[in-house]
């Protein structure tokens, strides 16, 4: 990183810090000396999300509703890290919980961020391989999630037709998608 475009952070105070969401406003300087007294920044957990393939090659998807869209929208499996959890077991983790499945491997695939302008967080995506279903859903409390698999094309198809639109699995989804050899 170039560090004659950093800035310096001065101070901080919280205006909201909750479980899911945090909001800070920042006091910033800027390299020209300009100061920036009303810089907010939201903090959530940091998340994980996986393209989780079956030991038949099959892709697991997931079907929830989600309320700030207030759709039902088809996703990939994942969720926040919890404290002191690593990306790998949080992804294990929610695999299990949300889908019943368990993988003989994980490949990273990239980090992304949804919005470093204004979201602290990252999210960690990997290509899951080998599933096969262990247990049934152990859901929390506000979650409903429907399970289900689809073939590689017609995965493929689903994101080249919008139909993954959280962009954070649409762009985990593209990774895979072209270290699978199914874009080009």
């Amino acid at each position: 990183m170039s560090s004659a475009l950093k800035w310096e952070k001065l101070s901080s105070r919280y205006l909201v810090k909750e479980q899911w969401a945090t909001l800070r406003v920042d006091t910033c300087r800027m390299p020209d000396g300009t100061l920036i007294d009303d810089y907010y920044v939201l903090e959530y957990p940091n998340w994980v999300n996986a393209i989780a393939l079956t030991e038949e090659g099959e892709v697991i998807l997931i079907r929830q509703y989600r309320h700030a869209a207030e759709k039902v929208i088809l996703e990939l499996p994942g969720g926040c890290i919890d404290p002191g959890e690593t990306p790998e077991k949080a992804i294990e983790r929610e695999l299990l919980e949300e889908t019943g499945y368990q993988f003989e491997s994980l490949e990273p695939l990239c980090i992304l961020h949804a919005n470093p302008s204004t979201s602290a967080n990252i999210t960690s995506s990997y290509l899951a391989r080998g599933g096969r279903k262990v247990q049934e859903q152990h859901l929390d409390g506000r979650e409903e999630i429907e399970v289900l698999t689809v073939n590689i094309d017609e995965f493929k198809d689903l994101v080249l037709n919008n139909q993954l639109p959280q962009a954070l699995h649409a762009s985990a989804a593209f990774h895979a998608l072209l270290k699978l050899g199914k874009l080009g």
